[in-house]
């Protein structure tokens, strides 16, 4: 992704790549003409879960959504990036800051559209919340 800006004022960088790139398919939109709040949560939790399994070394099960936003809506033409960084890490628990950006118009412009911050916990072969050790492999 090039160094440019989205039109909320958000800085995108190099540095971040996406977790995810989805496109939605025509099943997705709504009578509003727009996507399905739902199939983007679906997308957001499949990032968080790559994310949160990595840092957990293992499975991992979402428990909550501590925060959501829907900023603006997804279009069926847009090429969705799903971005999950760890914002926190607890005894059994890891939160992950999920991003939403749409691309649209050819490319030419990128809207975020939804953010949301998701909790995982990490799970045991018995799939009981289990230690995350610090470096964040199990304890």
């Amino acid at each position: 992704m090039t160094d440019s800006k989205a039109s909320d004022g958000v800085r995108l960088t190099d540095c971040r790549e996406p977790v995810l790139r989805v496109v939605p398919a025509p099943a997705d939109i709504n009578s509003n003409g727009h996507i399905f709040g739902g199939w983007v949560l679906a997308q957001m939790d499949i990032a968080g879960g790559i994310v949160a399994s990595r840092e957990v070394s293992g499975p991992c099960a979402t428990v909550a959504i501590e925060a959501m936003q829907f900023i603006a809506p997804i279009l069926l033409r847009d090429i969705i990036s799903v971005y999950a960084e760890v914002e926190r890490v607890g005894r059994t628990s890891i939160c992950i800051r999920i991003d939403v950006i749409a691309t649209r118009s050819r490319a030419e412009e990128q809207v975020r559209v939804t953010s949301g911050l998701f909790t995982f916990v990490a799970l045991d072969d018995n799939h009981r919340p289990r230690p995350i050790a610090r470096d964040g492999t199990t304890a």
